[in-house]
């Protein structure tokens, strides 16, 4: 299985997206159908701060913790093994020197969804910094405004709905395969 998945994909995919579009979800379900390891970068960032995502957030502030977050994925990128499949939060593809990176080192993959799914996956948790409290709708629909634009230079996208995860999948695969034959 791994000589096919080496023709399948022959460098890291990287999951982005807006938070509860299903990078983390979408991207372990990939990691595992084709064999290799899955990677969640915000996992990364707390493991090497010693504590969580908000906590960075609220005690250092959104710039401090996109530098952490710059080295992480570039450390990530860096560490064998070469194939991998790796989620990332939803501000790093935004940032210049992270979105060259992963455009430059591996193949990456916009899960995008709508506003109202965003919103039905994100309400019931608190560990998204930039929706505590406050109004989510809104402040998700200010990010697509401002971040679809950016996310589109992914090399795939795939339009992801309230689907099940095996039908997601599908389309991620389905789209590296129709990448890998231009």
């Amino acid at each position: 299985m791994e000589n096919e998945n080496e023709n399948f994909i022959d460098r890291p995919v990287v999951m982005v997206g807006l938070m509860g579009a299903g990078k983390t979800s979408v991207g372990r379900a990939l990691a595992r159908r084709l064999g290799i390891p899955f990677v969640d970068s915000d996992k990364e960032i707390e493991a090497a701060a010693g504590c969580s995502v908000v906590d960075i957030f609220s005690m250092y502030g959104e710039e401090e913790f996109r530098r952490v977050e710059q080295r992480v994925i570039e450390r990530i990128l860096d560490t064998p093994p070469a194939l991998k499949v790796i989620s990332t939060g939803e501000g790093a593809f935004i940032t210049p020197a992270v979105r060259q990176m992963v455009l430059d080192r591996a193949l990456s993959i916009w899960l995008k969804a709508d506003l109202d799914l965003l919103v039905k996956r994100t309400g019931s948790r608190d560990t998204r910094p930039q929706l505590l409290n406050t109004d989510s709708r809104k402040i998700l629909e200010q990010l697509i405004s401002e971040r679809y634009q950016t996310y589109a230079l992914a090399d795939i996208t795939v339009e992801t709905s309230d689907e099940n995860l095996r039908k997601t999948l599908f389309k991620v695969i389905r789209g590296i395969e129709e990448y890998s034959n231009k």
